[in-house]
């Protein structure tokens, strides 16, 4: 990091719900989904008299800076060539959108926000989308669609296992069980366990360390609850010591 290089703050998403509700003739699913950005946050600093990549801090381990990360990506996709180090905060590979979040920072950056960028960025990650335009939206399309909410602040507890769910096999594991639709917030969760079982596994643990059930952010792996979230942080801490236990809050 430079001196002359500028903060860009790159927030966490949380998938608060989540329907599927087709297939496009390409493969890609068709979501309504509500998301939020949260206070958890990774930081990147960008210089433009220079290039490269780095990641730095508590969650950067196993991230490869090359040309197929989303920062890459974005940077090719905006036409800059940048030296960016990235602060890594958000856990990687929770679901938590931290990928998405840091192309998305690159847009800022770039000052290449509007409605025609915005769509746009689905060709980089789905995610993308709602993380330039933050706050709390409806989310639609493959994700390309974004309709800013009233946002609602709410204090959530995040429970992140030492696991990784890969999206796509969600995807796949939901077709194969025939497109099941929950009576719950989340669609992807039945296809989750099957693709993952130990996440079974952690939701009962949860349940048994604060006698909430959780919701299942998106593909997983992360579990979060909202309502008393502030009273069970501690207790799941101490219950799950193999997890991280993040107290965040959603963004405005």
């Amino acid at each position: 990091m430079t001196s002359a290089s500028q903060l860009i703050l790159a927030p966490a998403k949380l998938t608060l719900s989540l329907r599927v509700t087709g297939v496009r003739n390409d493969g890609y699913h068709l979501i309504d989904a509500v998301m939020t950005t949260l206070d958890l946050h990774d930081e990147l600093h960008i210089s433009d008299d220079h290039s490269g990549l780095e990641f730095r801090g508590p969650f950067s381990a196993g991230i490869t800076a090359d040309s197929d990360n989303l920062v890459s990506r974005a940077l090719a996709f905006v036409d800059r060539v940048a030296y960016v180090a990235v602060i890594k905060n958000i856990p990687h590979g929770g679901g938590l959108g931290g990928g998405s979040a840091n192309a998305a920072a690159i847009f800022r950056w770039a000052e290449r926000t509007s409605a025609t960028d915005v769509v746009a960025s689905a060709a980089i990650g789905a995610d993308v989308p709602f993380c330039i335009v933050g706050g709390q939206a409806r989310v639609s399309g493959i994700g390309e669609i974004v309709k800013p909410m009233t946002a609602e602040r709410r204090n959530i507890a995040l429970i992140i296992p030492p696991l990784h769910v890969s999206t796509p096999a969600v995807y796949k594991a939901w077709d194969a069980l025939g497109h099941p639709q929950t009576d719950g917030p989340n669609d992807l969760e039945p296809a989750a366990l099957v693709v993952e079982p130990k996440l079974v596994t952690w939701r009962d643990r949860i349940i048994e360390a604060t006698g909430q059930v959780p919701t299942l952010a998106g593909s997983g792996a992360t579990w979060f609850i909202a309502d008393g979230a502030a009273n069970v942080a501690e207790r799941l801490r101490e219950a799950l010591p193999e997890a991280q236990v993040v107290q965040t809050r959603t963004g405005q």
